[in-house]
């Protein structure tokens, strides 16, 4: 939880709640935050001073971990150092405690994201392709260059409906009480897995589970 990243786009959301107390520009905003627009993160990050904005950012929100980029890169905005725990209370503080207006908009923004980033990057991966709908999301990618392999096209994402029940591809699951503790491996197993292989792989995750577990 504490191990801190660059953060890449998800930064842009510390971005938008600052801006927003200096009334941004919000038609550019909420391109920065739909499409993960770098050119307006970049006009914004400018326009708040920089690093100052993770300074204020991180008092407001009560972040630990997060500290801008190094003092050789001041324009790098995705070199702003993060952790999973302060992204969690970055989330906590839009839904709990930033002005109302805010949090409708930024909300509002990340739960309108486009399948496609400006970049080219298709950003509909993680949540999108996991969880059904509604989501509000602000993924973050860096070092696959700076145009992608295979460039993004809009509407070829098909949402999952639903609950995911896997079907066509086979299941295999461990459950019960190992002493005073409860285990619970669930697997969703590749197409046209061999029980064994299947009950090889589930055996070792839940090898791993229990000496983690000691």
């Amino acid at each position: 939880m504490r191990q801190t990243v660059r953060s890449a786009s998800v930064v842009k959301v510390l971005i938008a709640l600052d801006q927003l107390e200096r009334g941004g520009d919000r038609a550019l905003m909420g391109k920065m935050l739909r499409s993960s627009d770098d050119k307006a993160a970049t006009y914004f990050w400018r326009r708040g001073g920089q690093g100052k904005i993770i300074q204020r950012m991180a008092r407001k929100a009560g972040l630990t971990e997060t500290v801008g980029p190094p003092g050789d890169k001041p324009g790098f905005w995705g070199y702003t150092a993060l952790s999973a725990g302060d992204v969690l209370k970055t989330y906590r503080y839009l839904l709990e405690r930033a002005p109302q207006g805010h949090r409708e908009f930024v909300l509002g923004q990340l739960g309108r994201a486009t399948q496609c980033g400006s970049d080219g990057f298709d950003q509909f991966f993680g949540i999108p392709r996991a969880v059904p709908k509604p989501w509000a999301i602000k993924q973050g990618w860096s070092g696959f260059g700076d145009v992608p392999a295979v460039r993004c096209r809009e509407g070829t994402f098909r949402p999952v409906v639903g609950p995911d029940l896997g079907l066509g591809r086979p299941v295999l699951h461990t459950t019960g009480i190992v002493g005073q503790k409860i285990f619970v491996v669930l697997t969703l197993q590749p197409a046209g897995s061999s029980f064994k292989a299947a009950s090889e792989r589930v055996t070792r995750l839940t090898r791993d589970l229990y000496r983690a577990s000691r």
